[in-house]
């Protein structure tokens, strides 16, 4: 008897339990698990796993894979509906891949917190007695394997750490539907289940409950409390407190890469964006000009500029764009590893570089950079984002040249784009009519 709410068999509690499953595991005999904790832990995944789900095909969709630049190309009926990245408000990009990886990372203690309070039943045996049992098993393999799939892979992408062997991009987005399809079966399975854990206690009694008088929830034959459960070393609510701590220790250090400012000191666990600059180009440097093969025989005295698409090209050399009227913005850079910075940039418009290469009302723009290494030197922009105000071919940053690592002698900046396309070390503009 527990405070008279309920019984179990003395002599029973006493012998040592196994799994049911009579391979000789011991059963997991915590006295929290239940179904009103892994409802309390399932109810926050499901608020907030779509936000990563959708925040994740966003940026898949401002990648432009309708001009074929975005990882994996060709993805079969799994395309996603394309439209034009827009580029109001220029933090667009920088909110939506700030919400995906920090959201992303602070979920992980709950999301670890979840499989635990749900492992008994991963190794029930045995693992199906029917049809709709089969299917259960089936969305919770994909649902397990695919979310602990995307978190590790998307830690490691961030470390800049690829010993993984294959594509990040390409597995994180099959990864990313096997995943959703999981969830989206487990949820349809399980929903109605959460409902009535959750209602099964008080929120309110849980966070009143000490340690002391924390008991196990009703035991169910196939459910998850265990036949003879321990004594609690824990009560419920410190349990909650214990995962949302550790959710909020993610958020303090990861949130200072997007936010930015002062928070920026806190941000350990995102150590790719952390190469900087000096003086005036003291941000984030994501691909140095060692690791891009630039060097000063390609971007001195001897580079140009060369603008294509209209009836003749037209080549400038660096002393003639900074002799024409520069515009100035307050732009962010915002890059798929969550990080982001806002600068001063000045430049020319990439409307008006439109115009003196013929081409006024441009459909898109093929960018090509000096870059000699790696695989980032082009990008296509939209109509929208070569025509809007503050899209700049950037000369200067903070009132000063720009740095080799930042793009000298010029690189692009387009609100709201991905940072990845901000094409540093610009070769060549070629501006289409259609």
């Amino acid at each position: 008897m527990w405070n008279g709410v309920m019984t179990v068999d003395d002599e029973r509690s006493k012998q040592p339990s196994t799994d049911s499953g009579g391979i000789g595991v011991p059963r997991w005999r915590s006295p929290l698990r239940g179904l009103w904790l892994t409802s309390m832990f399932g109810s926050v995944l499901l608020v907030t796993l779509p936000i990563v789900i959708i925040t994740g095909l966003l940026s898949y969709i401002a990648y432009g894979p309708q001009f074929g630049q975005a990882i994996p190309g060709d993805v079969g009926w799994l395309k996603l509906p394309t439209f034009d990245w827009p580029t109001e408000p220029a933090w667009i990009y920088r909110l939506n891949q700030g919400l995906h990886v920090g959201l992303g990372l602070i979920l992980i203690p709950i999301v670890l917190a979840k499989l635990w309070s749900v492992i008994p039943r991963l190794f029930a045996w045995p693992p199906a007695r029917s049809i709709a049992q089969v299917l259960e098993r089936v969305s919770l393999l994909m649902l397990v394997g695919g979310i602990l799939f995307e978190i590790i892979t998307g830690v490691l992408n961030i470390q800049y750490d690829y010993i993984f062997g294959f594509s990040f991009y390409t597995a994180h987005y099959y990864g990313a539907w096997v995943f959703i399809a999981g969830f989206v079966i487990h949820i349809a399975i399980k929903i109605p289940r959460m409902w009535t854990g959750l209602r099964s206690m008080s929120i309110r009694d849980v966070l009143r409950t000490k340690r002391a008088d924390t008991v196990p929830e009703p035991y169910e034959a196939d459910g998850l409390v265990a036949e003879n459960p321990d004594a609690a070393t824990i009560s419920r609510r410190g349990a909650l407190a214990l995962v949302g701590g550790g959710a909020l220790f993610m958020a303090l250090i990861t949130a200072g890469q997007t936010l930015g400012g002062f928070t920026r000191q806190s941000a350990l666990l995102l150590p790719r964006g952390r190469t900087r600059g000096d003086g005036p180009n003291d941000f984030q440097v994501n691909r140095t000009a060692w690791a891009a093969g630039i060097t000063p025989d390609v971007t001195g005295d001897r580079w140009r500029l060369t603008l294509t698409g209209g009836p003749s090209k037209v080549v400038f050399d660096r002393a003639a764009l900074t002799a024409m009227p520069q515009h100035t913005a307050r732009l962010p850079i915002a890059c798929v590893e969550g990080w982001s910075t806002t600068e001063t940039w000045s430049g020319i418009q990439l409307a008006e570089l439109a115009r003196l290469a013929g081409v006024p009302n441009p459909t898109s723009a093929f960018v090509r950079s000096v870059e000699r290494r790696g695989g980032f030197n082009r990008a296509t922009l939209q109509a929208n984002q070569v025509m809007h105000p503050d899209s700049l071919l950037a000369l200067r940053v903070n009132d000063a040249d720009l740095s080799p690592d930042h793009g000298y002698p010029a690189r692009i900046i387009v609100p709201g784009l991905p940072g990845v396309h901000n094409t540093k070390w610009v070769g060549s503009i070629d501006f289409r009519a259609g």
